[in-house]
């Protein structure tokens, strides 16, 4: 744990807030940061407990106790039940529900897929992100491939900078999507304005998706969704570059609304196939919807 820092508000920061004064005198931390620790009574004035906007007046004596950050602490590992469809010494291979996160940060620093893997696989916490070498949205169900030695990592992102895994999803999307087939080809990049967001954009990374309908329905479509490269939410931006986001996907389908109900993007990694990274077998899993995705299907089927 970093050591409790004692510092003196110096006389030129005399009418300043407290927050903003032990910002520039511990700028190796973020002013927000700092107030968290204020709100925490980590940081304590003549031997007080103190507010982000007291006033401070010169020759104060101050006290502040860092906390460490999760990002700053090792990964814990975490008894988490997997469904694991295929598994040998070199590679993993499981369908994960909607819901896990694949890997820590903000706002989730415990509780996923990663934190599992430190648990189930012996050796996992000396592999880079812990053998995982693509991910799938927390709200996406579906296959993944996790690789369990450092020769089996570096193969299978090889494979998928080759474009030669397989990976291919179900999606239900909003409207009637004419043509019934066809490829989406626009490069994906971080949204200029809206960070949690990507987007099309010119100076995006190259992404290609193609698409077939497997069902029309009156308001929305069953798609198929066959990835050939894997951008972070490439389906589901461009989908939405399209004009068909997908139904219950919150962040991407803007004010378009639909009738039918939806807790989550409806979409679901159904198939995956690659070579093994030491027999050179070619391999392949389905994993059939979990009973959400499956149950949104039987309804629209209904309709």
């Amino acid at each position: 744990m970093p050591e409790t820092r004692h510092l003196t508000i110096p006389t030129e920061h005399a009418g300043r807030r407290l927050d903003q004064s032990l910002a520039e005198l511990l700028p190796e931390y973020s002013r927000s940061r700092i107030q968290t620790w204020i709100d925490a009574g980590l940081v304590r004035i003549a031997n007080a407990d103190a507010s982000r906007k007291l006033k401070v007046w010169g020759g104060e004596a101050v006290s502040v106790e860092p906390d460490v950050h999760p990002a700053e602490l090792p990964y814990q590992a975490e008894n988490i039940a997997l469904s694991i469809v295929f598994e040998d010494e070199s590679i993993l291979v499981l369908d994960k529900p909607a819901g896990l996160v694949t890997h820590p940060g903000a706002g989730n620093w415990e509780g996923t897929l990663l934190n599992a893997l430190l648990h189930h696989v012996p050796g996992a916490a000396t592999l880079p992100r812990a053998g995982i070498v693509h991910r799938l949205d927390k709200d996406t169900s579906g296959l993944m491939v996790v690789a369990k030695t450092l020769e089996a990592q570096t193969q299978l992102v090889r494979d998928l900078q080759a474009r030669t895994v397989k990976r291919v999803y179900w999606a239900v999307a909003l409207g009637r999507l004419l043509p019934s087939e066809g490829s989406i080809e626009a490069p994906i990049g971080r949204h200029p304005t809206q960070r949690v967001r990507m987007a099309v954009v010119e100076r995006g990374k190259p992404a290609l998706t193609h698409y077939k309908v497997r069902r029309q329905f009156a308001e929305v479509a069953w798609v198929e969704c066959r990835l050939a490269t894997g951008r972070t939410h490439q389906i589901r931006v461009h989908m939405a570059h399209l004009g068909h986001p997908l139904l219950g996907d919150s962040l991407y389908s803007g004010r378009r609304r639909s009738a039918l109900a939806f807790p989550r993007q409806a979409l679901h990694a159904v198939r995956l196939g690659l070579v093994h990274p030491y027999s050179g077998e070619a391999l392949e899993w389905e994993a059939l919807p979990p009973p959400d995705f499956a149950e949104l299907l039987l309804q629209l089927e209904s309709l």
